[in-house]
């Protein structure tokens, strides 16, 4: 979306100290963890991007609170380069740089918000290549540390301990089937019919590059066939978010120019998880 644009959208320009107001009256205060998601195009004209966003939040939550972000790997080998023709696969394992969570891009399908805030001064990444999280302020180490291998949606990952630690989750103008913290539901769930994938990808151990085997739910095509239960066209996780705030979870309010969301993580997995089992049967 063009400036102009922008600018026809909003009653201003969206600068730090409006997005601090705007964040407090949604209720965002000192020291919360939270893990956000922003649509910067639907917030209006944000003078000065994603360094806006980041230094409003870290105002808003102070040096005891903590913002963290999905990243993924944006240039991680495909899931099916195994089934790519063997020169091709010699080619890409032989050179296919290692996962670097210095150097490493986030994928740039998450927006720009979670590149800038990987890169931020002091920010903290997890070493899972292909689920990968950010997190910066007083508990990114904790939040980050040792994200599993496998099953890096589940038990003890940056999104259990986001539960765990009393965090929040903040849609920023982002759609309601962004709100990632729904995979742990779908990782913790005993539903019939749980899909998983196994992939390779390369990551360094002791400085040197190695390919490993990785084993997750299907993050990317969907954990469950949720067709029986989801109108067509309609995403999974933004049919578990209407029903979640038709019970009353979340808050809505206005930052900058967009509805924006905000919702207390544990409720949000308690939700999903009941949702899973009850639409799709519990698994026995």
């Amino acid at each position: 979306m063009d400036e102009q644009a922008l600018l026809e959208r909003s009653d201003g320009p969206v600068t730090r100290s409006r997005l601090i107001h705007d964040l407090t009256a949604l209720g965002l205060t000192d020291g919360d963890i939270v893990m956000f998601h922003t649509r910067m195009s639907a917030l209006g004209y944000v003078a000065g991007g994603p360094q806006t966003v980041i230094s409003a939040l870290r105002d808003v939550v102070g040096e005891q609170g903590t913002l963290m972000v999905t990243c993924g790997w944006n240039d991680a080998p495909p899931y099916d380069f195994t089934d790519w023709p063997q020169a091709w696969q010699d080619a890409l394992r032989a050179e296919h740089p290692a996962y670097d969570c210095e150097l490493s891009e986030a994928d740039h399908n998450n927006g720009r918000l979670p590149e800038a805030l990987r890169r931020w001064p002091s920010a903290v990444r997890s070493r899972h290549p292909d689920a990968s999280f950010a997190a910066l302020g007083a508990a990114a180490t904790m939040l980050m540390a040792d994200h599993p291998w496998d099953d890096p949606h589940g038990p003890d990952s940056p999104l259990a301990r986001l539960v765990t630690m009393g965090g929040r989750v903040l849609l920023l103008g982002a759609p309601l089937d962004s709100l990632t913290l729904l995979h742990h539901a779908e990782a913790l769930a005993e539903a019939p019919g749980k899909r998983f994938v196994d992939y390779e990808q390369p990551i360094l151990v002791d400085g040197e590059r190695v390919w490993r085997r990785f084993h997750d739910i299907d993050s990317e095509d969907g954990a469950f066939d949720y067709s029986s239960v989801v109108p067509e066209r309609q995403d999974p996780f933004e049919a578990i978010a209407h029903d979640m705030l038709a019970a009353g979870i979340g808050s809505m309010g206005m930052i900058g120019a967009a509805e924006s969301y905000l919702f207390e993580a544990g409720e949000v997995v308690n939700f999903g998880i009941a949702w899973i089992e009850e639409k799709l049967g519990k698994s026995r």
